[in-house]
């Protein structure tokens, strides 16, 4: 099995190649892949050194899967390339998740839809994989009329240079300024550019894709995306209006059994989700889970994860290891 990781040197790149050890991905050829400047360099996976090759070069060698975790704009010129020569692309930014050509895939709900002729396959995004993991069995229980979320995000969604001016703020250095306003001691309610309805990018994905992947297009969503001074991952309040009545402790077991998901959700040791737990895991911690008293049919919950993993390295593995134990490639 040949993998290529494009944006193997990027923060997500780094992750991708220690779930792919960790996870004992059945990988026979190891290419890594960056941009120019990147070309050359050494990185280490399971004892061996690889070097980086840029993307022609890459392409040329044909992998039988190619993860793609370098922006979208890479990925809208590269991808077709990629597909062209017989691999097929996953792909974790936003270039192809709405293409209606394109399926838009987190394994535990829709993998199932996957065919060999899917060359190029959309990783959603992080804020929403880990709702609609969540959401996804209630949903075919109950019926999902509408979802609130908001969200409180990591400064590793925006990469390593914010991690850096976080850092820097803590430690009184003036330096790059990723975010508009300081993150230390702070919250901002800006996550991507504004459309022109008011929302962010970040709030709209939220909105299209979770119809997209629930397959549902009347489920009616809205989001506020907030980023705060935290590493470990993303945190959501969610609140979902039901058309059917729903028994909370039954809720609770159906997240108990569904693949993916940690319910951690006991008040008397105060147990409940938080990105400080997080980090570094695979799952989806879910939370505060309670009946929303000012309406009928209402839930809300408390949900995390490490955007790094389960919101786009692990993500993106599941799938290449579904595309290999069924056969697609």
């Amino acid at each position: 099995m040949r993998i290529a990781i494009v944006g193997a040197t990027g923060m997500v790149g780094e992750v991708m190649l220690k779930v792919l050890a960790e996870r004992n991905f059945p990988v026979t050829e190891l290419i890594l892949v960056a941009s120019e400047k990147s070309v050359g360099k050494q990185i280490e996976y399971k004892g061996t050194n690889y070097t980086v090759v840029g993307l022609q070069t890459a392409v040329d060698l044909k992998a039988d899967i190619a993860i793609f975790s370098a922006g979208g704009e890479t990925s809208l010129e590269w991808a077709p390339k990629f597909a062209a020569a017989g691999t097929t692309v996953i792909d974790n930014s936003s270039a192809w998740r709405m293409d209606p050509t394109k399926k838009l895939i987190v394994p535990e709900i829709n993998a199932s839809t996957l065919t060999k002729e899917d060359k190029i396959i959309a990783n959603p995004n992080c804020s929403t994989i880990q709702m609609v993991l969540t959401l996804a069995p209630l949903h075919k229980k109950y019926d999902i009329k509408r979802i609130v979320v908001s969200t409180y995000q990591s400064i590793t969604g925006t990469g390593v240079k914010a991690v850096k001016q976080l850092e820097n703020e803590y430690a009184g250095i003036k330096g790059e300024m990723v975010y508009k306003y300081p993150i230390h001691r702070n919250a901002i309610p800006h996550c991507d550019s504004f459309e022109e309805n008011g929302y962010t990018k970040e709030e709209m994905k939220l909105v299209r894709e979770t119809q997209k992947i629930l397959g549902d297009n009347t489920i009616a969503v809205t989001a506020t995306a907030v980023r705060v001074p935290v590493v470990g991952g993303h945190s959501e309040a969610v609140n979902v209006e039901f058309t059917n009545d729903f028994d909370v402790n039954e809720v609770r077991e159906i997240l108990h059994h569904t693949d993916g998901i940690v319910v951690q959700d006991n008040l008397d040791t105060f147990t409940y989700p938080m990105p400080l737990y997080a980090e570094g895991k695979n799952d989806v911690f879910v939370g505060r889970i309670r009946r929303d008293e000012s309406q009928p049919n209402t839930l809300n919950m408390w949900i995390v994860a490490d955007n790094l993993r389960k919101g786009a390295a692990t993500n993106t593995i599941q799938i290449a290891e579904y595309l290999v134990a069924a056969k697609l490639v």
